[in-house]
């Protein structure tokens, strides 16, 4: 179902992908909308557990297109250099794909909602963030278990050029 990669000897290892995931802050989140059309979304995300996870609102379009076809994919792009002397960008990235869902057992809505905010308000006391999650009552959660995933670095990555 999952093609292999073309050019195999840029893909990251096992470890060296999940890090880029546990690591990256932004990713951008593409499903089939109800249109027909593709529907591409940047994001704030969470690694946990081995799957990805997501917050929005209760409605919408995302949660129009997860309802209507789960199948999707996540890009995280972890470093993008443009090295304009050799004519090419330096990067690292990972892709996963698998079914996307709105979380309904509490318990998993929760340790989900209180790691996307350990991640992304972390400054903030732990019980405070607890507290605002346990009130809020606005927002969904998705998520996105990983059925495939590859990451994959330029070959300057790999041949050790820093430019």
């Amino acid at each position: 179902m999952f093609p292999g990669m073309r050019r195999a000897a840029q893909q990251l290892s096992e470890a060296e992908t999940r890090a880029v995931l546990e690591r990256g802050t932004v990713g951008v989140l593409s499903v089939l909308s109800p249109s027909g059309y593709p529907y591409g979304v940047p994001l704030n995300y969470v690694f946990l557990n081995g799957s990805l996870y997501f917050h929005c609102a209760r409605e919408g379009h995302k949660l129009d297109a997860v309802a209507w076809d789960g199948r999707a994919c996540f890009t995280v792009i972890d470093t993008a250099e443009v090295v304009g002397a050799r004519y090419t960008t330096r990067y690292r990235s990972v892709i996963a794909f698998g079914k996307a869902e709105v979380v309904e057992e509490e318990t998993e809505r929760t340790a989900a909602f209180l790691a996307l905010t350990g991640k992304y308000s972390g400054m903030i006391p732990a019980e405070t963030r607890e507290q605002k999650v346990r009130a809020c009552t606005r927002s969904a959660i998705v998520r996105l278990t990983v059925e495939h995933v590859t990451g994959k670095a330029s070959a300057s990555f790999h041949e050790g050029h820093e430019n």
